[in-house]
């Protein structure tokens, strides 16, 4: 975790319980960590399933890691690090949206273990749900893929730390859930993961 620079602060807590809350939404709040190499399809199931839960009614919001980047992040490389704060960052906000009653999906490679316990650790303290989502594909799969050229270019040493060919990802030892994109359809994932949000009392 970053040093806390900030002094002379105080948690401000609202009038609002979980309970008003969730009723006010009609729906209890959960997020689910899409985590997986570059070109696994974390962003391809997010966006679809995104699409769904709003088809069915529900409040969703997608978090992106290349998105996030633009903004929040922009400040932000990818040394280890660098993608620690990354993760750190999306973490906190990914609990306030899930806080505010939000279905919140975020795609991120976050290659590190202790970067996503930290994010679970975050949501469980708070009493929120968090879904680690394993969108697991073979490493000479997303290299044949390679939607953004980003393996050709780390190939070529353009680009340094690249996750699994620079710098190692760590697979969930035990994820609420695992896609195996290489073997499963979009169409497919998307109601997996319906069906365990449904399982969780998230989706009525």
């Amino acid at each position: 975790m970053s040093e806390r620079k900030a002094t002379n602060i105080t948690w401000h807590a609202g009038e609002i319980s979980p309970e008003t809350r969730a009723a006010n939404m009609g729906q209890r709040g959960a997020t689910l960590w899409f985590t997986g190499l570059s070109g696994s399809g974390k962003s391809t199931v997010a966006v679809a399933l995104e699409q769904k839960l709003i088809e069915l009614g529900r409040h969703a919001y997608r978090l992106d890691g290349d998105n996030v980047r633009h903004g929040l992040n922009a400040n932000l490389g990818f040394s280890a690090e660098d993608r620690t704060e990354n993760i750190r960052r999306v973490g906190e906000v990914s609990k306030l949206f899930t806080d505010a009653g939000m279905i919140t999906i975020t795609s991120f490679i976050s290659p590190f273990r202790t970067g996503r316990e930290a994010v679970r650790k975050l949501h469980e303290e708070a009493g929120l749900t968090f879904i680690e989502v394993f969108v697991d594909c073979p490493l000479e799969v997303v290299q044949q893929r390679d939607p953004k050229g980003l393996y050709q270019k780390a190939a070529a040493g353009e680009i340094k730390n690249m996750t699994g060919v620079g710098q190692d990802f760590e697979s969930p030892e035990q994820p609420e859930v695992h896609l195996k994109t290489d073997e499963m359809s979009v169409e497919q994932s998307v109601e997996k993961l319906v069906a365990v949000l449904k399982e969780k009392g998230i989706v009525g």
